[in-house]
C-alpha cells in the first residue's frame, strides 16, 4: 500500500516522499476509514485524498465551496493527465446530464461539486450509478455553525451517507477549534473517524501587530519587490489602496467579488506571474490559491475571527521561506470592528420583524409561499421599511442558514457606474449643468475608483444622501449615459429569494430562536478573541494563536512583534539620540513626520513621542503645510 502510494506520488507530483503525516492520512483512507484531517494552510491536504483516489478503481467525489477552488484543482489535475471535472453554475440541464453521464462511463477520476449542487435530484440519481471510491469534503469547517464560514448547504452533505452508505468520507480543513472538530464529525456522520492533526505552528512565519496612525505610509515601508497580499473589507478600499501603491511605484492590482470575471482572471494572472507584486483584495480572494512565493500578507482591517485570520495569514510563505503576516491597526479600528460585526447582529426579534415585512413585501398570505421564488431589490426593501441595511442583511443570512428561505445574490445584476470624463472636465461640466451636480458629487464623495472602473453602488443610499427621488436620479443618470458623460447600468433586482416553508410568522422563527442566540454569542466571542490577540502585547503572537486552536504549552516563536519588542519604555539615552537625529534631519530642511520616520530606525510611536515633546518644549514648530522645523532656525 505504501509502495503504491509513493509510486503515484512520484509519477504525478514528482515527489519521492510525503510530507509529515500525509502518508498516515492516505493509509487511513485506503483502509476504508472515515477521516478528518486538520493541516495548516499549505500543508498539502489535497494530495491526501487525490493519491488514494488514484490508487483505487472508480471516481472520487470532491465537495468544495468555491468555483475558483474547484477550477484550480481540476486544471492542476488535467495538467498531470488525470481526468477530472468540475460542475459549476450556469450550465444547462442537457449539459449537466451529459457531464454526469461522462463521469459514469468516461473513466473520470475526480468529480468536483458544490454542496448546493448535491441537492439536485438528477445529480443524486447519477451518483448512485457511479463507481465511487471516496467522498472528500474540502473546507469542512463550513459545515459547523461554530466555524467562521458556515454554509447551510454543507449540512446536506450528510445525506450522501444515506445515498452511498458503503463509501468512506474524508474531511479536510485548515482551521478548526475543538468545538468545530466535534461538530464536523457529528454533522458529517463520520463513523469512528481517525483525526489527523498537525500543529498549526508555522516556523517560517512571523506574526506582527503594528500600531500606526498612518497605515498607507506604513505600507510603503513594508512592501518591496516581493509578492504580497493586502486584505481589506470593502471593495472601494481595494481600488483606493491599489491606486495609492501604484503612485508610490509599487505595482498593485485590486480584486473583489463584484468585478467582471475577465478582469479577475487578468489581474490574478498578472499577480501569479509576478507582473504585479501586490494584490489588494477582499477576503474572498486566496482560498485554494497555491502561490508559493508570497512573502507578506497584510491586514489593513481587523479580521472578523481568529480562524479567518490564520487562514489568510497562512497564504504567506508556502515555500517555507521566511515570511511575514502583519496586522496594521490603531485605536480607531476597534469601534469599526464592533460596529460592523457586533452592533449589527440580528436578534430573534429583529429576525421576526424582518420575516414579517418580507412576507408583506411579496404579499404572501399566512400559510402560503412555500417554494415560491421572487426577484428581490434589497436596497429598495430596506428603504421601504427603514431597515438598517447591515442588520437586515445579517437577518436574511440567518433565515438562509436556518433553511427558512434561500437568498441568492446576483452580483452580475448590480447597479453600476463609471465616470468617463476626467476630474477637471467633470468639474467644469457640473458647474455648467448644476441639475446633475448634487447626485454625481454625492457618488464621488461615497465611492472610490469611479473614474477607473465600473463600480457597483447603492442607488437608494445615494438618493437619500443627495435628497433626490429615485425616479429623478435614474432619469439624470440615464441622460448622462446618453451624453457619454458616464457609463451607467441599472438593475432593478440584485438578488432572488426562495421561500422554503409556508408563512407562519413567529411560529416559523421560534424553533430556530436558540440557534440565532447561540450564533450571536459565538460571533461576539470570535470578535473578542481578535481584539485580545491584537491588544495583548505580553504573550508571543504564535503562542496566542496556537492556544486558541487548542494546543497545549506551545513554544514562543522568538520573532513576532511581541518577542522582538526591545523595550517597553524609551530610556533617556534613546530619547536624546532620537532628538539629535531629528535636529540633524531638520537642519537641512523642514520635514513632515513621514519623512522623519522613514529616515530613522526607531519605531514610529517613539519618534512621534519625541516630536511631540520637542514641540511642547518650544524646540520645534510646525509650518502651515504641517512640516516640522527648528524654531528660530
Amino acid at each position: 500500500m505504501q509502495e503504491q502510494a509513493l509510486k503515484i506520488l512520484e509519477k504525478y507530483w514528482g515527489f519521492r516522499e510525503f510530507r509529515p503525516q500525509q502518508l498516515e492520512v492516505v493509509q487511513s483512507i485506503l483502509e476504508g476509514k472515515d477521516t478528518l484531517t486538520l493541516f495548516p494552510t499549505g500543508g498539502g491536504k489535497s494530495i491526501c485524498f487525490q493519491v488514494p483516489a488514484l490508487i483505487q478503481d472508480g471516481i472520487c467525489i470532491v465537495v468544495s465551496p468555491l468555483i475558483s477552488l474547484m477550477e484550480d484543482q481540476v486544471n492542476a489535475l488535467k495538467q498531470k493527465n488525470i481526468k477530472a471535472m468540475a460542475i459549476t453554475g450556469g450550465i444547462t440541464y442537457a449539459d449537466l446530464d451529459r457531464n454526469l453521464d461522462n463521469c459514469i462511463f468516461g473513466n473520470f477520476k475526480f468529480l468536483y461539486l458544490s454542496p448546493e449542487r448535491l441537492q439536485q435530484d438528477l445529480v443524486r440519481e447519477r451518483l448512485k450509478q457511479m463507481n465511487i471510491n471516496l467522498v472528500a469534503v474540502d473546507e469542512a469547517h463550513c459545515i459547523s455553525q461554530w466555524g467562521h464560514d458556515f454554509r447551510p448547504a454543507y449540512r446536506n452533505i450528510a445525506e450522501l451517507r444515506e445515498l452511498l452508505p458503503e463509501i468512506n468520507v474524508a474531511a479536510f480543513t485548515a482551521t478548526a477549534t475543538k468545538s468545530v472538530v466535534k461538530d464536523i464529525c457529528e454533522q458529517l456522520l463520520l463513523k469512528d473517524p481517525e483525526i489527523h492533526q498537525k500543529s498549526f505552528e508555522r516556523t517560517n512565519l512571523r506574526y506582527e501587530v503594528i500600531k500606526t496612525e498612518d497605515k498607507y505610509f506604513r505600507l510603503t515601508q513594508i512592501l518591496g519587490d516581493s509578492s504580497a497580499i493586502i486584505y481589506v473589507r470593502s471593495r472601494n478600499a481595494t481600488q483606493e489602496i491599489a491606486h495609492f501603491l501604484n503612485k508610490q511605484g509599487i505595482t498593485a492590482a485590486a480584486y473583489h467579488g463584484g468585478m467582471k470575471k475577465e478582469d479577475k482572471s487578468r489581474k490574478f494572472e498578472e499577480w501569479l506571474t509576478n507582473k504585479v507584486n501586490v494584490m489588494v483584495a477582499t477576503t474572498a480572494f486566496g482560498m485554494g490559491i497555491d502561490k508559493a512565493d508570497v512573502r507578506t500578507v497584510i491586514h489593513i482591517d481587523l479580521p472578523e475571527s481568529m480562524e479567518s485570520y490564520f487562514q489568510e495569514a497562512g497564504r504567506a510563505g508556502r515555500d517555507e521561506k521566511p515570511s511575514r503576516a502583519i496586522i496594521l491597526t490603531n485605536s480607531g479600528d476597534i469601534p469599526v470592528l464592533k460596529n460592523q460585526f457586533l452592533n449589527n447582529l440580528a436578534s430573534v426579534e429583529d429576525v421576526k420583524l424582518l420575516y414579517k415585512k418580507l412576507n408583506a413585501y411579496f404579499r404572501i398570505a399566512y400559510g402560503e409561499g412555500e417554494n415560491t421564488v421572487h426577484d428581490f431589490n434589497f436596497a429598495s426593501f430596506c428603504h421601504q421599511y427603514q431597515f438598517n441595511s447591515h442588520k437586515a442583511f445579517n437577518a436574511l443570512q440567518l433565515l438562509d442558514r436556518c433553511s427558512i428561505l434561500r437568498l441568492s445574490q446576483n452580483y452580475q445584476k448590480s447597479t453600476e457606474i463609471q465616470i468617463l470624463l476626467s476630474g477637471n472636465h467633470l468639474d467644469n461640466y457640473l458647474d455648467e449643468n448644476p441639475r446633475y451636480a448634487s447626485l454625481i458629487r454625492t457618488i464621488l464623495r461615497n465611492y472610490g475608483g469611479v473614474f477607473e472602473n465600473l463600480i457597483t453602488f447603492n442607488l437608494s443610499s445615494v438618493c437619500d444622501k443627495a435628497r433626490i427621488s429615485e425616479k429623478e436620479s435614474i432619469q439624470i443618470l440615464e441622460e448622462l449615459n446618453e451624453k457619454e458623460i458616464i457609463d451607467f447600468h441599472l438593475s432593478k433586482h440584485d438578488a432572488s429569494i426562495t421561500f422554503l416553508v409556508p408563512r407562519e410568522d413567529d411560529t416559523t422563527i421560534n424553533p430556530v430562536a436558540r440557534f440565532i442566540r447561540d450564533y450571536n454569542t459565538t460571533k461576539r466571542e470570535k470578535i473578542e478573541a481578535v481584539l485580545e490577540f491584537v491588544q495583548n502585547d505580553n504573550i508571543c503572537k504564535q503562542v496566542q494563536l496556537l492556544t486558541y486552536f487548542g494546543e497545549s504549552n506551545p513554544p514562543s516563536c522568538g520573532k513576532c512583534s511581541v518577542c522582538k519588542k526591545e523595550r517597553k519604555e524609551l530610556s533617556r539615552d534613546d530619547m536624546n539620540e532620537i532628538y539629535l537625529k531629528i535636529l540633524q534631519i531638520l537642519k537641512v530642511a523642514p520635514r513632515d513626520s513621514r519623512e522623519i520616520i522613514s529616515r530613522l530606525e526607531y519605531n514610529e510611536t517613539d519618534v512621534l513621542k519625541v516630536l511631540s515633546l520637542l514641540c511642547e518644549k518650544g524646540v520645534l514648530d510646525r509650518t502651515p503645510n504641517n512640516k516640522y522645523k527648528i524654531l528660530n532656525q
